[in-house]
């Protein structure tokens, strides 16, 4: 595999190797220009490995007190008492051997408890600072990784309900038109049929191109003018400023075409469907307006279609969008929407 910076800080053991070197090279770099000898370089190293000790001493033994127990006043002794106890040995091993050994530390400030403990807490607060962000950035991109998978089983789920809501009422049209013109029965099961293969293909991708989207809804539209077209003035309206440029999740605006035809076109009287879309700047505007006829009568309905798709909404776009849905004389449905460009 080919070793990258993004590898190695999604890698957990080649993070613990770069704050190794990291930590080495911030504590140590000012001072080995002053050793003259291997065994000044062995010196350094040990007193080194004293202070990264301690550090992984209280990330493993004291850190889970804070982060697992929740109990601060007991990791601030506990770390306290170790940064005391570390001081104590390191004083013991630089003035009898390290500083006899190499040029580290010759001043008599640095002879010292304090200075000792200085340098531990320094260590401590720097490779602990890099673990802790690490660690939320792994924790952070595991829980993203579970959250999108959630998401997407959400989102499947409610295609496989949404494809027998759209079979049904695709079915339901073409019987409509087969009693009224059934020598055209043929001609508009190639049309259903063109329209269900474009729902199976496009049910494995995450997105489609908006050129097809629409052509897919225009072939809908187009399917119910043959069924409706005599008794409802049905118009469909597109424009958009960048053809073959944005992407849009399969199946998503189909829902609120097909609600207006159900509920604007199924009584006799005067009535219309009206259905615009205009993308511009990659902002995508969808009206659909039907007709409320008075007399209503019972429409049969699944009662998923637009739960579905809110949800869907909900899930792909989070508040990136708006939906406002209107009834009174005339039933009225307004989408706004950001699109991606392919």
């Amino acid at each position: 595999m080919k070793l990258t910076f993004k590898n190695i800080i999604d890698n957990k053991w080649w993070q613990e190797v770069l704050i190794l070197v990291f930590s080495f090279i911030l504590f140590t770099l000012n001072d080995w220009i002053l050793i003259k000898s291997w065994k000044g370089v062995w010196s350094g190293f040990l007193y080194f490995l004293l202070l990264y000790g301690h550090a992984q001493l209280n990330r493993w033994l004291l850190l889970p007190i804070l982060l697992k127990k929740h109990k601060p006043l007991l990791y601030a002794m506990a770390s306290a008492g170790l940064v005391f106890v570390f001081s104590l040995l390191m004083y013991q091993v630089t003035n009898l051997w390290i500083y006899k050994n190499c040029f580290l530390y010759k001043s008599s400030e640095q002879q010292s408890y304090f200075f000792q403990s200085a340098t531990l807490v320094a260590t401590l607060i720097c490779i602990l600072s890099v673990l802790i962000i690490l660690k939320f950035y792994r924790d952070r991109k595991k829980l993203d990784s579970e959250k999108l998978l959630y998401n997407q089983a959400q989102i499947n789920s409610l295609k496989e309900q949404l494809n027998p809501h759209f079979l049904f009422n695709t079915f339901n049209t073409l019987y409509g038109i087969s009693l009224q013109y059934p020598e055209r029965t043929p001609e508009l099961i190639m049309h259903v049929s063109q329209l269900m293969r474009y729902q199976l293909e496009s049910n494995e991708r995450q997105c489609v191109p908006l050129e097809d989207e629409i052509n897919f809804i225009s072939s809908y539209v187009q399917l119910e003018k043959e069924r409706v077209g005599y008794r409802c003035a049905i118009t469909m309206n597109t424009d958009v400023d960048d053809e073959g440029a944005y992407k849009i999740p399969p199946m998503l605006l189909i829902c609120f075409i097909e609600n207006a035809f159900k509920h604007g076109a199924c009584t006799i009287e005067k009535c219309f469907v009206d259905i615009n879309i205009m993308v511009k700047d990659g902002k995508l505007n969808l009206v659909v307006k039907n007709s409320v006829p008075e007399n209503k009568s019972e429409v049969v309905s699944t009662k998923i279609g637009i739960r579905n798709t809110t949800e869907r909404l909900n899930l792909q776009y989070g508040s990136n969008y708006s939906l406002d849905i209107k009834e009174g004389r005339t039933f009225e449905v307004h989408l706004q929407l950001q699109l991606k460009r392919l």
